[in-house]
């Protein structure tokens, strides 16, 4: 059912996260690293807040895209009825990453400290171990951010997360536009709703393909801050990343990535035409 996707896909994201800011030899080593440390809660530290953000930020992201792209036909082509190009998808895509940044950053950067802080941490104000969690939930993680790092904070890694959502949502929406043009029988202007979850699925994929390296550079940059800071910015996480652990690093979690990606992207996007197929007819 719902509730246990949901709850793969929870289990997917906080490995991936653990994969990309420790030392693991795969998967299934993190797996068990996490269980033996943690035990079950570990699995699923930092969900409140994506959770509690996850509707929001889908429901802006896909508005601002179709307002996007009809601001772009209007300019264009002076009408919102004719069939967008793909240059335009993409373009109404990149920009609809860009949008999502602002709202994204801090939820994931509460995420990536929630998911990475250790129990034993460095106080502020002492030089002594502290043998409590640093971070006792979302919003004392993101409180303690703004104390500590100012609000600056909040947006550390924006960089990387700009250009990780620009390219990969407008590869995201071109290849859902591309799928669907491709899978919709000639005569018809719709694609079935097994069309829908193929190029849904597909789209959720080959976005994450092209955004897991800036994702890695992404959520080091996000986790650095418990302790010493080791990167200066988005260049030099790059290149110390790839000097110390070579260039695979930036591919690191990308099955899970994918795994994770097809079936929560078949299911959003069967929302999406269904949210537009029933406001066209209420509009009538």
């Amino acid at each position: 059912d719902g509730f246990s996707v949901g709850l793969a896909l929870g289990l997917c994201g906080v490995l991936s996260v653990a994969l990309l800011t420790r030392s693991y030899n795969g998967i299934w080593h993190c797996i068990q690293e996490t269980y033996r440390t943690e035990k079950v809660p570990g699995f699923y530290k930092g969900m409140s807040m994506a959770v509690l953000t996850a509707s929001l930020i889908s429901s802006l992201s896909f508005g601002a895209y179709r307002n996007i792209l009809h601001s772009i036909c209007r300019i264009r082509y002076g009408t919102v009825s004719v069939k967008p190009s793909k240059l335009d998808v993409s373009l109404a895509g990149c920009a609809t990453g860009a949008v999502r940044v602002v709202l994204m950053s801090p939820a994931e950067i509460a995420k990536v400290r929630l998911q990475t802080q250790k129990e034993l941490h460095h106080s502020m104000t002492s030089s002594h171990l502290v043998s409590k969690p640093k971070y006792q939930g979302p919003m004392h993680c993101l409180s303690l951010i703004v104390k500590e790092e100012g609000l600056g904070g909040l947006y550390k890694g924006c960089s990387a997360l700009l250009f990780r959502d620009c390219y990969s949502f407008a590869t995201y929406f071109l290849t859902y536009s591309t799928f669907c043009d491709w899978l919709t029988p000639t005569g018809k202007n719709r694609p079935d709703i097994p069309a829908v979850l193929l190029s849904g699925g597909c789209a959720g994929v080959i976005a994450w393909g092209v955004a897991t390296p800036m994702d890695v550079i992404k959520t080091r940059m996000q986790a650095d801050g418990q302790g010493q800071l080791k990167y200066k910015g988005l260049i030099h996480c790059t290149r110390e990343s790839i000097r110390e652990e070579g260039g695979r690093i930036l591919f690191k979690g990308l099955g899970l990535n994918c795994i994770r990606a097809f079936p929560a992207n078949m299911m959003v996007f069967v929302t999406y035409e269904a949210v537009l197929r029933l406001a066209e007819r209420l509009m009538k």
